[in-house]
């Protein structure tokens, strides 16, 4: 994956990394605080944040001995107006499917349940060979 929205995309697929995001929105933490409400070793959770490092939702820095991990409001804001697009694009859709579903019929009878006409309206089945009205006098070409 090369461009920048499906690497955050893919990163966010994994429930781990969206908690790290969802605590990053709070306010930077250290990696040990980002690793203390899950099951996994430190090396894991750096695994983790490497991910959500190259897609660009998160930037680590050195505070001494600590490495502090912050969240790049950017990166999701890209994200952000790329699904509100496509949300916006989706709702006039079903706004106009709405409006159609709503609209009363324009032309011709209101069909009502019931078997079929006997007049005309269906076609008629012919045997091979018998002529066509308008055909008469042979095949149709």
């Amino acid at each position: 994956m090369s461009d920048r929205l499906s690497m955050a995309f893919a990163a966010l697929a994994d429930p781990t990394r969206r908690d790290m995001v969802a605590r990053l929105a709070i306010g930077e933490a250290t990696v040990g605080e980002l690793a203390a409400p899950h099951r996994m070793s430190l090396q894991a959770v750096s695994k983790h944040l490497k991910v959500l490092e190259q897609a660009g939702l998160v930037t680590k820095s050195r505070d001494g001995q600590r490495r502090r991990v912050r969240l790049e409001s950017a990166a999701l804001g890209e994200l952000t107006s790329w699904i509100h697009s496509h949300q916006r694009q989706a709702e006039a859709r079903m706004s106009r499917l709405e409006a159609v579903l709503a609209a009363p019929l324009e032309s011709g009878p209101a069909l009502e349940p019931g078997p079929p006409p006997e007049s005309g309206l269906l076609p008629e089945i012919r045997s091979p060979g018998e002529n066509l009205p308008g055909h008469e006098g042979g095949s149709i070409p």
